[in-house]
């Protein structure tokens, strides 16, 4: 079983800046892509972020040019940075990791709120 752990969660005003960690139980080396997602409350999860092995990257347009994920090899962690934040970004925000979609495990999550 693999295991993931997010922090970084916190409250910001708009236009603010957070950055999420997550970090896996198992090397982030691995051939396995990751992702970060986010749901709101009453609404649909949304994959807002993924990386894949080759560190190749894709954002979801409510998202693209304010957030970005990277991968820390050394510190075996996974990031979002999170810039120009936007109230409509609140959020419980998960990483997950593997398989097809990348969404074989999931983390518990860690809260982002953001005040206007």
């Amino acid at each position: 079983q693999v295991h993931l752990t997010e922090s970084g969660g916190g409250s910001a005003q708009a236009g603010g800046s957070l950055r999420l960690s997550c970090v896996p139980s198992i090397p982030i080396t691995g051939a396995f892509c990751m992702i970060w997602s986010r749901q709101a409350p009453d609404k649909e999860r949304e994959q807002v972020a993924l990386i894949n092995p080759d560190k190749t990257t894709t954002y979801a347009d409510a998202v693209k040019g304010r957030f970005t994920i990277s991968k820390d090899i050394a510190r075996n962690t996974l990031y979002l940075q999170m810039d120009s934040l936007k109230p409509e970004d609140t959020a419980m925000y998960y990483c997950a990791l593997g398989g097809r979609r990348c969404e074989n495990y999931w983390g518990q999550g860690t809260q982002v709120t953001v005040s206007s």
